[in-house]
């Protein structure tokens, strides 16, 4: 896939979606009785990028106050969603040691994974954060885990909703329409191609998640060390 190509679609036909006024809201965002809940295989950006997101986040925010902005605690990258969010889903319906095992005979040792973040796209629900993994070693544990568990017999969801292949962060949800929409799309004009700066990690994080990956909402099952 070539990102850039990919991004850009989507961002153009998205903003021409938004513009005729085809924003797509979640109705769960605020309620009390969202239980869709599942397990991903995630990587938590270092303060000074989430700093930087957060920056932008904040102009968005004095436009728009009443959309959803993920909060510095929540902003991630999905390396895999294992098991996608449903109602209802729990740890107790799966065996945690046997979904770790899987995991660590998917990733390679002694290696980082690296992404830049430039500029944004998006989506009719939502507003992404470009990431351009810099080498292969992030769709090669990609393709280790959908080896690993499809020839398990571990629950998992993998590929069923669509194959992960971009590094992107989700970072704003739509709650509403939106109220100042020309102002809102000027800010995202302005950071089209910003730079954000750079993600470099070893370190990978099981959880058991929420649809937004609220803190309050997230467990931590595991550690990995690339």
């Amino acid at each position: 896939m070539n990102l850039q190509e990919h991004y850009e679609t989507l961002y153009h036909e998205s903003i021409a979606k938004i513009k005729a006024g085809g924003i797509q809201t979640d109705s769960l965002t605020d309620s009390a009785d969202d239980n869709r809940y599942g397990i991903t295989l995630r990587i938590r950006p270092d303060t000074t990028l989430i700093k930087s997101i957060n920056n932008f986040l904040e102009q968005l925010r004095q436009i728009e106050p009443e959309q959803y902005y993920y909060r510095e605690s929540d902003i991630h990258v999905t390396v895999m969603s294992i098991i996608s969010c449903y109602n209802g889903f729990g740890l107790q319906r799966i065996s945690i040691p046997d979904y770790i095992s899987v995991i660590e005979q998917s990733i390679p040792v002694a290696r980082n994974i690296t992404i830049r973040f430039n500029g944004i796209t998006a989506s009719p629900s939502c507003i992404m954060i470009r990431g351009y993994p810099e080498d292969d070693t992030l769709n090669t544990i990609r393709n280790s885990l959908r080896t690993h568990f499809k020839n398990s017999e571990l629950e998992q969801s993998i590929d069923k909703r669509y194959a992960i292949q971009t590094a992107h962060s989700t970072i704003v949800r739509f709650r509403k329409p939106l109220t100042k929409m020309n102002e809102f799309l000027k800010i995202l004009e302005v950071y089209h191609d910003h730079e954000f700066g750079t993600l470099q990690t070893n370190t990978l994080e099981l959880v058991h998640n929420d649809w937004y990956h609220r803190t309050e909402r997230v467990e931590q099952l595991c550690k990995f060390k690339l």
